[in-house]
């Protein structure tokens, strides 16, 4: 179906002048005494106007369907997400006027839903986070809807050669730090998109800089990466919301990927308890995933003595997890004990090493 071109570039228009509305994220030195010489950076995504990563997403999978031909002035928008994507692109549906419903499943946090409905957004439950995609493909063609499918088309909907992608940011932002081009960058992956762009980048722009993926538990990328079977699935998602998936997504790009690994659960919830007494702020805990893999790379450098910086991202704010990682309750009932990493991540701090 042909839509109203002159639609199609208002449509665009909205979009740029929302981007133009808004500032660069901030990037943040941690402040680790004992770690001297080796500095770590969060790049806070929390502070974009939907309050995470995946707005950046968003817009590009907005404007990658208006310059595709594939939504016009009443097309329903559908998308299967466990949370902070739908919340961003409930946001860019409410600028376009159109309808929008996230497939999602029943256990995402309640904040996220508060948000989407606050943009106007409707919320689809499944029960099993596999049955998301065959959900999603069903209601968009029951509707006469677009479905946006951000697990594959987030690696290419992102130019990740031009300067309005995160890598460029991160680099652009870095250039008066001590050490301006980072020794590694890490990122947690969800669609794979960012991992995609931020490799494909380094290796564009011929940085030295090395990408480490770390992925939580129940989540398949890193036995893909071990392996290269793509046909890996799991039945049970990720307890860490927004990463990790029980199937191989098109969108994970593999080749651009140094190294991975694997975080435990619980210690990604740790760290974002332990990062709210670092920061006096609370984060999501795939930001704990992201920073926990930071960690152990700084301590590494340490000990061999080497000097540079480790860059890795802030993806959301802790205030949308306020009755799930940071509810004591809850989290003994779905992670578990994380004593035994909070004392871990209190010795780095203190020592600069690694606990054996």
């Amino acid at each position: 179906m042909r839509h109203n071109a002159d639609w199609i570039h208002a449509a665009i228009r909205k979009i740029d002048a929302d981007y133009q509305r808004s500032a660069d994220t901030h990037l943040i030195k941690l402040d680790l005494p004992a770690l001297a010489g080796v500095d770590i950076y969060l790049k806070d995504e929390s502070t974009h106007p939907t309050g995470s990563l995946k707005h950046r997403l968003a817009r590009s999978l907005f404007l990658y369907a208006l310059c595709n031909g594939w939504i016009g002035e009443s097309t329903p928008i559908i998308e299967s997400s466990s949370g902070s994507t739908a919340v961003s692109e409930a946001y860019f549906a409410r600028l376009l006027g159109l309808p929008f419903i996230a497939v999602m499943p029943r256990k995402t946090a309640r904040k996220k839903l508060e948000q989407i409905a606050f943009y106007g957004g409707q919320a689809h439950f499944v029960d099993s986070p596999s049955e998301i995609y065959a959900e999603s493909r069903r209601l968009a063609r029951e509707l006469n809807g677009h479905y946006m499918d951000q697990f594959t088309y987030a690696e290419r909907a992102t130019d990740w050669r031009g300067n309005n992608n995160i890598a460029n940011s991160i680099f652009e932002q870095m250039k008066m730090e001590p050490h301006p081009i980072p020794r590694w960058i890490v990122m947690s992956p969800g669609t794979g998109g960012t991992s995609a762009t931020i490799g494909r980048y380094l290796r564009y722009q011929m940085h030295p800089t090395q990408l480490c993926v770390v992925d939580p538990e129940h989540s398949v990328f890193h036995d893909y990466f071990n392996t290269g079977d793509a046909t890996l699935t799991r039945h049970v998602g990720s307890r860490i919301e927004g990463i990790g998936r029980p199937r191989v997504e098109p969108s994970f790009i593999p080749g651009v990927v140094d190294a991975m690994r694997t975080i435990p659960d619980a210690a990604s919830v740790a760290t974002v308890h332990w990062l709210e007494t670092v920061l006096g702020r609370k984060a999501g805990a795939s930001t704990g995933t992201n920073l926990y893999g930071a960690l152990q790379l700084a301590c590494e450098m340490k000990a061999r003595g080497e000097t540079g910086s480790i860059v890795t991202l802030l993806c959301d704010s802790g205030e949308r997890y306020l009755d799930t990682y940071f509810d004591a309750q809850w989290v003994a009932e779905h992670i578990g004990d994380i004593s035994g990493y909070l004392t871990q991540l209190q010795q780095v701090e203190q020592t600069g090493q690694w606990p054996a």
